[in-house]
Parts: C-alpha cells; structure tokens; sequence
C-alpha cells in the first residue's frame, strides 16, 4: 500500500518550513546574509541541520526563498506608494521616499537586500527585484509624459537611473549613510531624503521641486 501524507502531516512540513523561513529572515535582519549560517538558523528555529535541507536543497535555495518573500513585500510597499491619488510627479515623489524611508529604517536589511555580496542565485533574484521596481517607475513616469508633467524622455532608461541613484546614495559603498556608520555618526535622515528625492525628481522634469 502506498504511503499517503495526511493533512495533519502537510500542516506541520508547512509551519516547519514557515518557522525555518522566518528565523533564517531574522537572521539576516540581524547581520545579513552572512549572518545567516545554517547551524545558526537551525538552532534558533530548534531544528536539526538536516530538517532544513529536507525543506530546501541548499543554502542558496533557502537564501533565494527569503530574498523573494522580502522584496515581495517592499516592491508591494513602492507600488502602493504609486498608487496614491495625484499627478505622476507627486506619486513618484512618495515612492521615492517610501523606498528611502524604509531602507533608513532598517540599514542591515536594506544592505542585505540592495548591495551585500550573495550567491549567484540570490543575485538572481536580486536583478529580478530591481527591474520589478524599474517597472513601477517606468509606468509613473509614462504616466507623468502623457499628463505634460514630466518631459519626453526615455522612460525606461530613466527609470533604471532612478533605481540605481536610490540604491547608491542610501546603502552602496559611497553613501554618506555607510560613510557615518563607519565613523560612528549619524545622518540627518529628513535631509538625505529631501536630497535624493530633489535630485530624482529634478532629473525626471528639468526643474526644482
């Protein structure tokens, strides 16, 4: 007779690959994805080495499953920041500070997301969440050019330059974000944003908001 999973058996496979999921993303909270060894994840989520790997085949397969669910949900938050009512301007403008504003709130996962060094598949996904966000951009600004706000241009190109500027100027290498840590200071966040966004938006329309 063959073996046949109960519901009761599928319900606990599932809350303990959800367990494993969500310990492994405190992990990377905490201090990346380097921060995230296995035996570390195991032992948060109470788990043997081996129970993991009977849920995901590798390392990676793990760190790519965290790295969809996350950017999932801040792709979710800029797009919903787009949405707002209002010209294309002034929804690209609270989307540009929603994305600000979150990765200023929590730096280690913003890093882990945007600019930490990761494997290959999780760099895969990586490209994938930049061009997610290259799409809502792409779409306002389309929006902004039909409506007369923002002058004809590329959209696509530019929206690609915007999610780089962003990205850059709030968690890469030459942010002043990464520059104060460094020294042990700390940034006046409203004027960062204020400043990334101003050069954003005088970029997209010519003009000082």
């Amino acid at each position: 007779m063959a073996y046949r999973e109960t519901e009761k058996m599928r319900q606990r496979k599932a809350q303990a690959r959800k367990n494993i999921i969500e310990c492994t993303w405190e992990c990377v909270s905490e201090g990346g994805f380097r921060n995230a060894r296995i035996t570390r994840i195991a032992s948060r989520a109470g788990v043997a080495t081996g129970t993991i790997y009977r849920h995901f085949e590798s390392r990676e397969e793990l760190f790519a499953e965290i790295f969809r669910m996350a950017t999932q949900r801040e792709v979710d938050k800029v797009a919903e920041a787009l949405a707002i009512q209002g010209n294309a301007v002034a929804r690209l403008e609270k989307a540009l500070r929603q994305f600000a504003y979150r990765a200023l709130k929590a730096p280690m996962k913003a890093w882990a997301l945007i600019a930490e060094p990761v494997d290959p598949k999780v760099e895969e996904e990586r490209l994938v969440y930049r061009k997610a966000y290259a799409n809502l951009f792409e779409q306002a600004i389309r929006n902004g050019i039909a409506e007369g706000g923002i002058p004809d241009q590329d959209a696509r190109l530019t929206s690609t330059c915007l999610v780089g500027a962003i990205s850059e100027s709030l968690v890469g290498p030459l942010s002043p974000t990464q520059a104060a840590a460094t020294q042990g200071h700390k940034n006046n966040e409203d004027e960062l944003v204020d400043t990334i966004v101003c050069f954003c938006l005088q970029g997209l329309t010519g003009t000082r908001s």
